[in-house]
């Protein structure tokens, strides 16, 4: 008997979630993809240029090249966690959009999955504008660059997988405040986006090892300078095991709120 902890059930019917989403979203595309880029622009030539005119080189290279990488693991970060916790709350309390298409022969399973790629996927988007970007800039030089983006993927996935928790036990907007100010920002200074977790005190860098941000710039950051990243396969299962665990927990979630 299924309970509101059995595993998730997915079938193909996820895909017209997505496509759902995707066909939403073309009409704001544009705006969409600019509004994404902004703010970590803003991050990445005010700090990049301003601040880092006055520093060292970091690890042989300028600093703006190396909070390049640091700013294509945010930005998928950010983009993740906004489209599943702001737009997919809006359709699951807000709009009833979840409701609706339960009515159809489509179950929650399918419903969360569909949401759960919609927003990795629009987070891979925005990563790879942030990529796209740096690299006309001159900032990646390198072909294994290439080998960054499925990371952005699963970078984007264990996020959105992350958001769709809070976004199923929020009452309103205003809670996420909360993840974003206890959780998002504390990673981002944490986790080697702006410097070297190095530098930080013991304590916090073993913190900062075990937050999924972290994973994801030890793997990309090496990959854009050119370079193998240390324990791929650590990185890669840790940052998986993150998007499944946390999907299925959302799942469960979901399961209490809208089903009972």
């Amino acid at each position: 008997m299924a309970t509101n902890f059995s595993p998730p059930v997915v079938s193909l019917r996820a895909l017209a979630v997505f496509r759902r989403n995707l066909l939403v979203w073309r009409k704001l595309a544009i705006p969409s993809v600019l509004g994404n880029l902004a703010d970590p622009m803003i991050y990445l030539f005010g700090f990049g240029y301003g601040l880092g005119s006055l520093l060292p080189k970091i690890g042989g290279v300028s600093y703006i090249t190396f909070l390049a990488a640091g700013t294509v693991c945010a930005s998928t970060m950010n983009a993740a966690s906004f489209e599943a916790l702001y737009s997919a709350f809006s359709r699951m309390h807000v709009q009833k959009t979840w409701e609706a298409i339960l009515n159809a022969p489509v179950s929650l399973d399918d419903v969360l999955a569909g949401e759960w790629l919609w927003a990795a996927a629009k987070a891979t988007l925005s990563g790879l504008a942030i990529l796209l970007v740096v690299s006309a800039f001159g900032f990646v030089t390198s072909k294994l660059a290439l080998l960054a983006i499925p990371v952005i993927f699963l970078t984007g996935l264990a996020f959105a997988a992350l958001g769709l928790i809070v976004t199923a036990l929020a009452p309103s907007y205003d809670f996420f405040m909360y993840y974003f100010t206890l959780f998002v920002t504390p990673m981002m200074l944490l986790c080697g986006v702006f410097f070297p977790a190095k530098q930080l005190p013991a304590a916090l860098q073993w913190v900062a090892g075990a937050l999924p941000l972290a994973h994801a710039v030890q793997l990309v950051r090496p990959l854009l300078l050119g370079e193998v990243p240390q324990h791929v396969l650590l990185h890669l299962v840790a940052l998986l095991a993150t998007a499944g665990i946390a999907f299925w927990l959302a799942l469960v979630l979901a399961r209490r709120r809208l089903l009972g």
